[in-house]
């Protein structure tokens, strides 16, 4: 079974808090239409299994496939430096069939960005390192195409619908033993 090589540090883009019994990181591609449905997918489990997971996206731009995949990715880094990532990740899947830099300016505009400073970090260099590292690891885990999904740092091959990694992030949960008591008074 091939692993996830590089855990989440802190420059990962991760909704749910830290200590949650399971942990998802899933490699995308804005313009990938499997990973649209995707993302579609996991509002639907963190619906249900919310406080129990640790979700975190990747950047894995096909660019050969896509050619809009990058930009839509330094696009979301951009958002990112306004403490937006997750509304512009959302805006980008359900809008990837316009994906040009003049969409990206609208989608920031309306998601109430600074979109002279959303234009300059567009254009930066320093939104590309981030993309890259996720390509780096993406690549080190085995990662192929998009969307890949890693459940505690092994690949999900059973399937990326919501009703199965449900029922594995149930399943690892239930699996576990609960944490240690905080607090719990003495005798």
């Amino acid at each position: 079974m091939t692993r996830l090589r590089d855990p989440l540090g802190p420059h990962d883009h991760v909704l749910g808090r830290p200590r949650a019994p399971a942990e998802l990181v899933e490699y995308g591609d804005y313009e990938c239409a499997f990973c649209a449905r995707a993302h579609l997918e996991m509002v639907e489990v963190l619906r249900r299994v919310g406080g129990d997971l640790r979700y975190a996206f990747r950047h894995f731009p096909l660019v050969d496939l896509h050619p809009h995949a990058m930009l839509a990715a330094q696009a979301a880094e951009a958002a990112a430096e306004q403490g937006r990532f997750w509304p512009m990740h959302s805006m980008l899947f359900e809008n990837q069939h316009a994906l040009a830099t003049v969409d990206l300016m609208v989608y920031a505009g309306s998601l109430g960005l600074d979109t002279h400073r959303f234009a300059r970090d567009l254009r930066a260099p320093g939104r590309l390192p981030k993309v890259q590292n996720d390509l780096r690891t993406g690549a080190r885990s085995g990662v192929r195409g998009t969307p890949t999904f890693f459940l505690d740092a092994l690949r999900v091959e059973e399937g990326w619908d919501a009703d199965t990694l449900t029922t594995a992030i149930r399943e690892l949960t239930r699996r576990r033993p609960p944490p240690p008591r905080q607090g719990a008074p003495g005798r």
